[in-house]
């Protein structure tokens, strides 16, 4: 059967429990779980059908990452477009559909009591709708309905204990939700409440004029689920190859094509790593240092000058995160190495005075990242007892559930708030705790880690012939849509080092050899020797410099490298490597 990919392809997909002929399914939006299987999805839908008929005022409230941001932009355009086909005119829809983000020095995450009461004075809604937040405001739900407010809460996070008596709650991850895809994120859950508030609009008759065009949203919903790292199994694919069909096509908000100006890169060859390494940090700078609310109006503002004039705002926060992150990172940096050398330490806690709390889920990450461990990184609360905390962790230790266990096991009170994924959370802590809490950390992550988790493992999709490494393979990846979950392939091959040179003073630049061909390749952050034959870990790119159909091997790792000086030298280095084989199709 032609499957219309290559043998090489069809074994990467395979390798991911994908069936290659069934891999053209993938962007069509027949293949999309239908809405209806989401628990609470009819009740929110005739909650906000309600408020719309009667013209009642709607707040979103979001969220300060790019999930929150693009959820918080789908809603606000994606009511609006309803709004209109219902008849309603552009000024009554603008002004009975509005949004409300929370500033994190100010209120902190999620539908808090104080945002509530803010939302409340400021806007007077008869409606709140959350995304991105929500599943653990049970004080803030209460607040609100005791205001006279009626909330829906959409929402992906893992709810805690105690779950809040909204109106409604859309979250897949809810208990007794039987909806297949439990990795969607806030801005794909948004978008499915949308789907199927029109169909009920459409059932019930009350859309007068041309049905919505939801499909517009597709480029928001693909950049803020890529951008949130959530799981991309088939159903979030599905909604990123579409939104990235649009874009490749010319069909995008103004907002997210001055995005792609900004970051340099050319929308209609968009890819997966433009959302999560050019588009994505720069909403998310907003958040971490200003206000999310100039993400938001990008992304819905529908004037080209506009658009342009807050993503160049975006574009300069982000620089400025870009210093506040590269000095944080030096300053933690004997921290890190003390780590290394201690003994049988499984989690790490890094709290410092004077860090900038906007900035510590990046730098926890990157910590995370040279020492794989878990890490919680902690900055102060000015003015208060408190440090504010973001975690990462690596695969196998559930970063939420270990949370769960340590603030059960502390002083009570110790940890008034935590909440996140299994690979990432957010907390606070009272700062005199923080002595008990690094040694409860440190014991949990040990305790609920998963067997042989704490030993890094680079599992690649094994060697390539030589006649196999070109511009054909690059193109035929360039089709499919990578990301957390279903990770981009990483090969592993043998090479003869033939020459190397040094860029800027801090990457490496190498001609390598393989089967008698030749191949340039970059390691990036990395200056030491390289010579004779090495084992590599490597992606093929297209090399854009040189055009034409030209391509490069980015080196991921050096693999069992017989030199035992590099060896004990870079950090990068590992003797443990796994082939992906066949996954079984899901």
């Amino acid at each position: 059967m032609d499957l219309g990919i290559s043998p090489s392809v069809a074994k990467i997909l395979a390798s991911r429990g994908v069936d290659p002929t069934k891999v053209l399914d993938v962007g069509k939006a027949s293949s999309l779980i239908d809405p209806a299987k989401m628990k609470g999805i009819h009740n929110a839908a005739s909650i906000i059908t309600g408020a719309l008929i009667k013209n009642q005022k709607i707040v979103v409230v979001g969220d300060y990452d790019c999930d929150g941001a693009t959820a918080t932009a789908i809603a606000i355009r994606g009511l609006r477009l309803i709004a209109a086909s219902m008849g309603k005119t552009k000024e009554q829809a603008q002004a009975n559909i509005d949004f409300c983000v929370p500033n994190r020095f100010e209120f902190g995450y999620g539908l808090s009591p104080e945002i509530v009461r803010f939302v409340k004075e400021g806007y007077n809604p008869d409606l709140i709708i959350t995304v991105d937040n929500g599943i653990s405001s049970v004080e803030g739900v209460s607040v609100a309905q005791s205001l006279g407010m009626k909330v829906v809460v959409t929402d992906h996070h893992l709810p805690g204990d105690h779950i809040p008596e909204a109106d409604a709650i859309v979250n897949p991850n809810q208990p007794g939700c039987d909806f297949p895809s439990k990795s969607m994120a806030g801005c794909g859950v948004m978008f499915y409440v949308l789907l199927y508030l029109r169909s009920l609009l459409r059932e019930n008759e009350l859309i007068k004029d041309t049905p919505p065009k939801l499909e517009s949203l597709l480029d928001i919903v693909a950049l803020g689920t890529v951008a949130d790292v959530v799981k991309l199994d088939e159903n979030n694919r599905t909604l990123v190859s579409m939104g990235l069909k649009r874009i490749r096509g010319g069909a995008m908000s103004e907002g997210v094509r001055a995005l792609f100006n900004v970051a340099g890169k050319d929308p209609s060859r968009a890819t997966p790593q433009d959302f999560g390494f050019g588009l994505g940090p720069r909403l998310n700078a907003a958040g971490r240092l200003a206000d999310m609310s100039l993400g938001i109006q990008c992304l819905i503002t529908e004037d080209s000058f506009e658009a342009e004039r807050l993503a160049d705002s975006l574009n300069e926060i982000n620089l400025n995160r870009k210093a506040i992150e590269s000095e944080m990172r030096s300053e933690a940096e004997s921290a890190i190495q003390d780590f290394k050398m201690a003994e049988s330490k499984f989690g790490m806690v890094v709290a410092k005075e004077g860090w900038h709390h906007g900035v510590i889920g990046i730098i926890a990450s990157r910590i995370k990242d040279a020492v794989y461990r878990p890490t919680i990184v902690l900055a102060p609360e000015e003015g208060t007892p408190y440090y504010r905390g973001s975690g990462r962790s690596i695969p196998g230790v559930h970063l939420r559930d270990v949370l769960d266990l340590v603030t059960k096991r502390m002083t009570p009170g110790a940890i008034p708030k935590f909440g996140g994924h299994a690979m990432a959370a957010g907390m606070t802590i009272v700062k005199e705790y923080l002595q008990e809490f690094e040694a409860q950390f440190d014991a949990a992550v040990y305790e609920m880690g998963d067997t042989g988790c704490f030993a890094e493992v680079v599992e690649t999709d094994g060697g390539l012939n030589a006649s196999d490494i070109n511009r054909k393979l690059v193109d035929e990846l360039g089709t499919q849509v990578w990301g957390q979950g279903f990770p981009p392939p990483l090969f592993s091959d043998t090479f003869i080092v033939k020459s190397q040179k040094i860029l800027k003073e801090k990457h490496t630049k190498l001609l390598l050899e393989k089967d008698g061909r030749g191949f340039n390749a970059v390691m990036w952050n990395y200056t030491g020797s390289l010579n004779g034959t090495i084992n590599l870990s490597y992606r093929v790119e297209a090399d854009d410099f040189r055009g034409g159909d030209a391509i490069q091997l980015m080196i991921d790792k050096v693999l069992l490298n017989p030199n035992p000086e590099l060896a004990q030298a870079n950090k990068s280095l590992t003797n443990k490597t796994k082939t992906r084989t066949f996954a079984g199709m899901g």
